[in-house]
């Protein structure tokens, strides 16, 4: 029926509504074990991928696999993946316990399941309260429960976080973790709140205007992106002058009057601008985040135009197993590493 790896497979997927090309030419990959966090400025595409990976959109081309099957061909699909693309799908009469005793029996588990799941996400206590009276938090509780209630080798989950308080943020960031990586499933996580997600994922999957700007572990990403140290100078010219004579060449002035210099090291930058006689009133080290490459990434989509033409932002090989791709296909999808 498939091959039970667990992997999600993405290859050359697009779609296309009328003129619109919600999503073009999409490929990555989601591997047992990991958590990957599927981001993009809202009406990037996320949400179509998501629905043409579980079989609710179809796509116009190119292949959605969950262990090497089609979603329509996994037999009873929520024994093999559970998801999570919105969480009204309630009766507001019926409690959490019966909610998820009726979708038990539609996927052929045992009803003890429904008090297991229920004490998985934490709803123990709550299980004969109606599900109309819970809050938007215990809704996305609820629905991760009925998600969970197939114990299935792959989620995927769209913005779980929506609604939760901080305290079941780090529930579920905890959960997920331990779900993909002591079990060995796998975990697809779509969402905007990047720093939150930057806490959990171990690769990323970053897109806008339907097509991929970043696919890769999210450590390489932020290596790619170079810290910098803002210094507050007496006089900015000065220094910049200083420092580019002494083979500091990534220096640039802030609109706030401070100097930006990558490259190198607070220490370094004070023992220079001592040395020339510059006083210094403050340096602070900026380190790069997933926040701020996100926006990088991204920015084209609402900063282009009506005729803006977007450019791939990275390169590099296509995942192992991939079959090679045509030249129209290696102009329209990148890989990797950031480009040199």
């Amino acid at each position: 029926m498939h091959d039970g790896s667990g992997r999600i497979v993405v290859q050359n997927l697009s779609k296309q509504f009328g003129a619109v090309n919600a999503v073009q030419n999409l490929s990555f990959t989601v591997e047992p074990g990991s958590v990957t966090g599927f981001l993009g400025p809202n009406g990037a595409g996320k949400t179509t991928t998501l629905r043409m990976l579980l079989g609710l959109v179809t796509p116009t081309s190119g292949a959605a696999t969950i262990n090497g099957r089609p979603h329509s061909q996994l037999g009873n699909p929520a024994r093999v993946v559970g998801s999570v693309l919105e969480n009204e799908g309630f009766h507001p009469s019926r409690t959490a316990r019966n909610h998820l005793r009726v979708y038990a029996a539609a996927i052929g588990v045992p009803d003890r399941r429904a008090d297991e799941v229920l004490g998985l996400v934490g709803l123990g206590s709550a299980a004969d309260r109606k599900a109309g009276g819970f809050s938007l938090g215990m809704r996305q509780r609820l629905a991760l429960a009925t998600a969970l209630l197939g114990d299935p080798q792959v989620l995927v989950l769209d913005e779980p976080t929506n609604g939760l308080d901080p305290e079941g943020i780090l529930w579920l960031r905890n959960f997920l973790r331990s779900y993909a990586r002591e079990q060995r499933r796998t975990v697809l996580v779509s969402s905007h709140l990047l720093n939150e997600v930057e806490q959990l994922i171990d690769q990323v999957v970053i897109i806008s205007q339907g097509i991929t700007r970043y696919y890769g572990p999210l450590d390489q990403l932020r290596k790619s992106q170079q810290s910098r140290v803002l210094v507050q100078p007496a006089d900015p010219a000065a220094l910049v002058k200083t420092l580019q004579e002494n083979g500091i060449q990534q220096v640039s002035p802030t609109p706030d009057g401070r100097v930006a210099v990558a490259g190198s090291s607070v220490q370094q930058i004070g023992d220079l601008a001592a040395k020339a006689g510059i006083a210094v009133y403050g340096m602070q080290e900026d380190h790069a985040d997933l926040e701020r490459m996100f926006f990088q990434l991204t920015q084209g989509q609402y900063t282009g135009g009506p005729g803006y033409q977007p450019q791939p932002q990275y390169q590099g090989p296509p995942p192992p197993g991939y079959p090679p791709s045509g030249p129209q296909q290696q102009q329209q999808q990148h890989w990797g590493g950031p480009q040199r």
